[in-house]
């Protein structure tokens, strides 16, 4: 079975909705026919196992289907579909499981807050190529997080100035640096132009320290094919990593992607937030994650504490703990990646959400290019945070004996700047 958790709010029966869900989604129709028989109900209908009664609210979360009522009830609803009904293919999981229960008449309110999948799904789909393991072993990082950044300004930055940037933070110790998710290969930024001019850098740096820093490249493309061509260019230049926006790209083009790659599969996930961001309507990011780790990503870009957007901390604590956590085995968990107006000052909030855990790549924008000593200061001062949180040592304790991080505080504690 699949089993799927409705968070169902109505001002009439819950009961009544889950069951017309079950039907609806999956042998049900309008009226009765033919061909609806007991043996197939009995094969390939949904059910409803469990009803659990949440606190009514006072407020739809579709105001315009209250039709006047002020009180409305809750609950969250388990309904198993037979895996006969749907198979492993994730767009009739999508489609059936999730896609048509927002159309249902009678709900004020929708959200998919679980699904459980059986083991067929681990068997039927790749899954992570790299995930924690493998991202820790490329960038060579031991018993803390690995510290990344984001090149900045996204938009309007030549590759030769890029460059330029990118190798200064690889001088002062950086581990990971990404295209910002807006760039792809714009004419005043052409991909082919930026793997030329940066690879050689962190090349270079290879040779001489033995540290290849990875760098994720943009290559998203709504066709797949110019996708791939994008992905073989890093691959050939000797790159490791790229960056896909996974809901521009959509399922059938991260499949092909990563049927084919040889790169580590950044996630990002702009365009998320319109999914989940009213508490009544759309996904729990547990759900949503489920289908993209499946297909293959093997970093997930998650947020984190006391973001510049609209997510407050405990949904990142959820979400941390979503990505962290096996679908089937340990080699599905993908590696969580912590951004959003990050700087140092954060760190030892984060490891505390954590549960003490460093695995995770910390990613700085402004956190780090916008330090007041400049690019390569602000990786030092993040490293320097992270000794401090990983030790239990204060920040302003350790910020005495380490300019960079004092510096850091000085311009970012008032949670503004970064």
């Amino acid at each position: 079975m699949i089993r799927l958790t409705y968070r169902i709010e109505t001002p009439g029966s819950v009961e009544a909705l889950a069951a017309k869900i079950a039907s609806d989604q999956s042998t049900g129709t309008f009226v009765a026919l033919p061909g609806e028989t007991e043996e197939l109900k009995a094969r390939v209908a949904a059910r409803v196992v469990e009803i659990r009664p949440l606190p009514s609210s006072d407020r739809a979360s579709f105001p315009d289907e209250a039709r006047g009522a002020t009180h409305f009830n809750r609950a969250d609803v388990d309904i198993d579909f037979p895996l006969d009904a749907i198979g492993t293919d994730l767009s009739a999981l999508m489609t059936i499981a999730i896609g048509g229960v927002y159309s249902i008449k009678g709900m004020t309110g929708i959200r998919v807050v679980g699904m459980q999948l059986p083991e067929e799904f681990a068997a039927a789909h790749p899954g992570p190529q790299f995930g924690v393991r493998g991202s820790f072993a490329l960038t060579g990082v031991r018993d803390r997080p690995i510290i990344g950044t984001i090149v900045k300004p996204a938009l309007g930055l030549r590759p030769s100035a890029t460059a330029e940037m990118v190798g200064e933070l690889i001088d002062a110790g950086v581990d990971f640096i990404k295209d910002d998710e807006k760039l792809m290969s714009p004419a005043y930024s052409p991909l082919k132009e930026r793997v030329a001019e940066i690879m050689p850098r962190i090349l270079n740096h290879e040779q001489k320290t033995g540290k290849k820093v990875m760098y994720a490249f943009g290559i998203s493309h709504a066709d797949p094919d110019e996708m791939m061509r994008n992905h073989d260019m890093v691959l050939k230049a000797g790159g490791n990593c790229a960056v896909v926006n996974i809901n521009s790209i959509g399922f059938g083009g991260l499949a092909f992607l990563r049927k084919r790659s040889g790169l580590v599969l950044h996630a990002h996930r702009n365009g998320w937030d319109i999914l989940t961001r009213h508490a009544g309507l759309g996904f729990e990011f547990s759900v949503w994650q489920q289908f993209w780790r499946l297909l293959g990503v093997d970093q997930f870009q998650i947020n984190g504490i006391r973001v510049k957007y609209w997510e407050p901390d405990e949904s990142f604590v959820r979400s941390y703990e979503a990505v962290s956590t096996p679908l089937f085995s340990e080699s599905d968990v993908v590696l969580p990646v912590v951004g959003s107006g990050q700087w140092g000052g954060q760190a030892p909030d984060t490891i505390v959400a954590t549960g003490g855990s460093t695995d995770l790549l910390y990613l700085c924008g402004g956190g780090i290019v916008s330090h007041p000593g400049g690019p390569g200061a602000g990786v030092k001062a993040v490293k320097q945070a992270w000794e401090a949180a990983v030790a239990g040592v204060p920040l302003e304790a350790y910020a005495k004996e380490h300019p960079e991080l004092a510096q850091s505080i000085e311009k970012f504690a008032d949670g503004k700047a970064a």
